[in-house]
């Protein structure tokens, strides 16, 4: 059975630590059986930061979060807060609310759920942060899907969590509402911890410093985005020459120290090095000798896409 600390106030509970971690996890299974669930997962979150999950379809992210959050049960495990559990905010991927309440009123219960003497200020402050002041009279019946996301966002920000539990907060919006909740989700960087799952690599790239990469319900890699881009990429240049670039492209395919060459379009030469210091040492080289009409040349932009492609790639 995954053990879970008792709630503040309990005999017995330890009071949350200013410093370490939000949140762990230690060998957290929760097996469906034929090979779905999640299986030993150490997850470990950094106070502070924007902790964004990222997997395939079924690569079991929102498992993960239900039993962090304790919305399921795990089967063996155990899952430490680093902040009081009535501090904490959960926020699924389709929310859902009593359809004869006003988005007010859905905020107002959500925070005297956790604070009895909630001020009116603190729901006007959360359905502004969600982008809902204008609809907060509003039934929440009446609200199409990306509302009723941005609704499940008020309410878990109104109590002010100190660790924020989003399942895909993005799913149902707009490009103009996306942005605004990854601003959001940005913004609390360093005043409050947020763990958000996502199949847009973008986002996640976007606004988290922390990744965590799961395929079939186990973790491939965890910790900066910018470390898992420079492990698992391949360094690239982009060279853009007068010619249409193909004479170049046979020069660089007999290279051996160049892993892959290709031609984008006519004119522009993406050449992939086995290593940073073989392109470095040998790309000035081979342009010289080729008396290519060279325009420019330059490292090609790593991005978390296809750092995620060679870190499931190595896997499968």
């Amino acid at each position: 059975m995954a053990q879970f600390p008792p709630l503040p106030g309990a005999p017995g509970a330890p009071a949350a630590p200013e410093t370490g971690p939000a949140l762990h996890t230690h060998g957290l299974t929760r097996d469906y059986g034929r090979g779905t669930g999640v299986f030993d997962v150490a997850l470990a979150v950094p106070r502070g930061s924007v902790y964004g999950l990222v997997g395939p379809n079924g690569a079991g992210k929102t498992t993960l979060l239900s039993l962090i959050s304790g919305m399921r049960r795990a089967d063996r495990g155990e899952v430490e807060f680093g902040v009081p559990r009535d501090r904490v905010a959960v926020c699924t991927d389709v929310p859902e609310f009593e359809p004869w309440l006003s988005a007010a009123e859905v905020v107002e219960l959500a925070g005297r759920l956790v604070h009895a003497d909630l001020r009116p200020e603190n729901v006007k402050t959360a359905l502004h942060r969600a982008g809902l002041s204008e609809a907060a009279d509003r039934k929440a019946g009446s609200f199409s899907r990306g509302m009723t996301q941005r609704l499940g966002l008020a309410a878990a920000l109104v109590a002010e969590p100190a660790l924020m539990i989003l399942d895909e907060p993005t799913s149902a919006l707009d490009p103009r509402g996306r942005a605004e909740v990854l601003d959001l989700v940005a913004g609390m960087r360093g005043r409050t911890t947020v763990i958000f799952s996502s199949h847009i690599l973008a986002d996640v790239q976007r606004v988290c410093d922390q990744v965590g990469v799961l395929r079939a319900g186990r973790m491939l890699y965890q910790g900066p985005v910018a470390e898992l881009v420079a492990e698992h990429m391949r360094p690239t240049w982009l060279i853009r020459v007068r010619d249409d670039g193909g004479a170049l492209l046979r020069t660089f395919a007999a290279e051996d120290w160049v892993a892959r060459v290709s031609s984008i379009r006519p004119g522009l030469v993406r050449v992939q090095a086995r290593t940073v210091e073989e392109g470095e040492r040998n790309i000035l080289g081979v342009l010289d000798r080729s008396g290519a009409r060279v325009i420019s040349v330059g490292p090609e932009e790593s991005d978390l896409e296809s750092a995620f492609l060679s870190i499931t790639g190595a896997a499968r």
